[in-house]
């Protein structure tokens, strides 16, 4: 696990040295993804520097530093992430002069054998890199199948500049790229910038399963974007070759599958564990990590003093019949106080994922005991286990049979109880003592009139998804796509659990959770693993039929069997949490004066961005025990953090 960054230009290489310089100060911004080395690599026939920052996992010798220059001498790699199936690789590889035991290296032999194109399809891994041929002058990028390791890209004058984080692009010195106001837009819909925008105009990112190839030479505009892997695919071939076995023969399949999936992951020349939630998914994880190992596992988990919101309990009781070496941590006031400052600092762009600070915690508490920690992430994703797949499917097969005349007077019926509802729970709420108090229904009758009006699925889950559905509103001289962008129209619309499985996979997972996941974990120099994503889990999962994915209300229904060979149900069956945390409360108590100077209207006219009174107007009804306000509040908040974050770098580089 590492930190890239490179500049390829069309100037003369006369003029690298300089070149050497701005790229080592690209490289030393990336210092927390890779604590154990650094190297900087400058080409003597072009304008093109290749930076890395070392994150020891395989092969800790000087042996696997980078940049690495093949046996050949025809390319030259830096490469962030792990390819698991390096050992089989090797084998295949063998009569190249080897000079180390890494992956790194092995990535680079296939690359040097068979060529960028023809070896990617052939890695099992998290990764991008960026590798240079010398011989055809050609710089090609890549990134992983489900986008679990990040990459920027921009052109900076005739600098073609990429990295790691963006922080690693505002150091070339040319950059000055702009705010884009529709990307602050889709911060607002969704919580996340999703696709391969940026928080700035002229800033991308490489979507995953993409390669992006580049001549020198050739200018802005230049760069040929390839897809080797796309999930419609995946779900089209599916389609054409289901699986027509049993469910105990899916379910060996599967299992199978998993212990060589965790079986590749925890292979590390450094301490292993896991993140343990108690529930199916880090479950599963554990108890095959624990089945594979001769020694118990490390453990980890969070908790909070909030019941609703604790899940320790649970993961207490698994890692107690497991028998694995666990560890727990309760958030504190003092720990959210220190947390949340560094958010900004930590996500580089607006990320507004409140389960980010839990997991910020839980990587801390961790990377002291282990440099590589596997978690079970995308088993909601794969086998259908978000609680709105259960409430979107009933709205729709509730709704669907109506005609559009219907839909405009079922949702004119909503919003015309909500204002009364609301005044008759906020009145009884008055006079209720704390404990029997209702959560007001918060626009909830309207919000429901709004899914019912959709005129199809894909165009319900995308409102649904929506935290602001119009963005607009609130952002000023707003740039916004209302649209629901083609995720939510290219799944299966025959089956409105695999359109949401499918936008979830494509649109949220890598934008969303693994970027939580990423930079939360490689702030702290810990890499993290997550053997559910393994794509032939993946493609095998798209084989199934839905029944054997989730059966309403219980879901990932062969991902249960599967764990129930190791932990009993009744360990593991509750109401999904999912790493909430109690915003409400914490916005109304220990974080009220950070959101209250963050929200200042003084700040807000000045920095030109949001409408100051609609931000406040939200802003009060929070305070006034609005909870769903919680969710747009925070998307707002982490916007303004990063603002002030921003203003503090600039005014320090001054």
């Amino acid at each position: 696990m590492c930190g890239i960054v490179g500049v390829l230009g069309d100037g003369a290489a006369d003029a690298n040295s300089d070149l050497c310089r701005v790229v080592m100060g690209m490289t030393d911004t990336l210092q927390h993804r890779g604590p154990d080395g650094t190297g900087v690599w400058c080409s003597d026939r072009v304008r093109l520097a290749l930076g890395h920052r070392r994150l020891a996992i395989q092969d800790l010798s000087n042996d696997g530093c980078q940049p690495m220059l093949s046996a050949s001498g025809r390319y030259v790699l830096v490469f962030n992430g792990e390819i698991y199936n390096f050992q089989e690789l090797r084998y295949q590889l063998k009569e190249y002069p080897f000079r180390s035991r890494s992956d790194t290296e092995v990535l680079l032999a296939a690359v040097d054998k068979w060529g960028v194109e023809k070896a990617i399809p052939l890695f099992n891994g998290m990764f991008a890199f960026a590798v240079w041929d010398q011989l055809e002058g050609i710089l090609s990028l890549a990134r992983d199948r489900l986008g679990e390791k990040p990459l920027y890209y921009a052109w900076l004058g005739r600098d073609f500049v990429f990295g790691s984080e963006i922080r690693a692009l505002r150091a070339h010195p040319l950059f000055g790229n702009a705010i884009s106001r529709r990307a602050l837009c889709s911060l607002l819909r969704y919580g996340y910038i999703p696709g391969d925008a940026s928080i700035y105009g002229g800033v991308f990112k490489l979507r995953p399963g993409e390669m992006l190839s580049i001549q020198a030479g050739t200018g802005p505009g230049g760069e040929v974007h390839t897809s080797y892997w796309n999930l419609a695919e995946v779900a089209a071939s599916a389609r054409e070759s289901s699986f027509r076995g049993t469910e105990a023969e899916a379910e060996e399949v599967l299992h199978a599958l998993l212990v060589d999936s965790v079986r590749l992951r925890m292979n590390a020349d450094v301490p292993v564990g896991a993140f343990l939630s108690g529930g199916i998914d880090s479950s599963c994880v554990v108890a095959l990590m624990q089945s594979v190992s001769d020694r118990p596992v490390k453990t980890f988990t969070v908790g909070f003093p909030v019941s609703a919101y604790d899940e320790a309990p649970y993961a207490r009781a698994v890692a107690k019949h497991l028998e694995t070496d666990h560890t727990e941590i309760y958030v504190s006031e003092r720990d959210l106080l220190e947390t949340v400052p560094r958010i900004p600092v930590l996500y580089d762009e607006p990320f507004a994922d409140s389960s980010q600070i839990p997991t910020m915690i839980i990587c801390q508490i961790a990377r002291r005991s282990v440099t590589v920690a596997l978690s079970g992430d995308g088993g909601d994703e794969l086998f259908g286990g978000y609680t709105r797949y259960r409430h979107a499917s009933g709205i729709w097969a509730a709704s669907r049979h109506l005609s559009a005349e219907a839909r405009v007077r079922a949702a004119s019926a909503l919003v015309a109880v909500e204002g009364p509802l609301d005044w008759l729970v906020a009145a009884a709420n008055r006079l209720a003592p704390a404990r029997l108090r209702f959560r007001t229904p918060d626009g909830k009758a309207s919000y429901l009139g709004e899914l019912i009006g959709c005129a199809d699925f894909p165009t319900m889950y995308h409102r649904l998804l929506s935290h602001f559905p119009d963005p607009g509103s609130i952002v000023l001289d707003a740039d916004q796509n209302a649209a629901a962008p083609p995720a939510c129209q290219a799944g299966p619309a025959h089956d409105p659990l695999r359109t949401m499985m499918f936008v979830d996979t494509v649109l949220g997972l890598p934008d969303d959770i693994l970027v939580k996941v990423d930079r939360a974990s490689m702030g702290v120099s810990l890499e993290m693993r997550l053997p559910i994503l393994d794509h032939r889990i993946v493609e095998f999962t798209w084989r199934l039929p839905p029944r054997m994915v989730a059966i309403s209300p219980r879901t990932k229904r062969l991902l249960r069997r599967v764990l129930n060979r190791y932990v009993p149900d009744g360990l593991v069956d509750r109401p999904k949490s999912g790493f909430a945390v109690p915003l409400h409360d914490w916005l109304c108590g220990p974080l009220r004066e950070w959101a209250e100077s963050l929200l200042n209207p003084t700040r807000l006219k000045d920095e030109g961005y949001l409408d100051w009174r609609a931000v406040r107007k939200l802003w009060t009804e929070h305070l006034e025990n609005r909870p769903r306000n919680s969710v747009r509040l925070w998307d707002i908040l982490t916007f303004q953090a990063w603002m002030e974050r921003q203003h503090e770098a600039n005014h320090a580089a001054a």
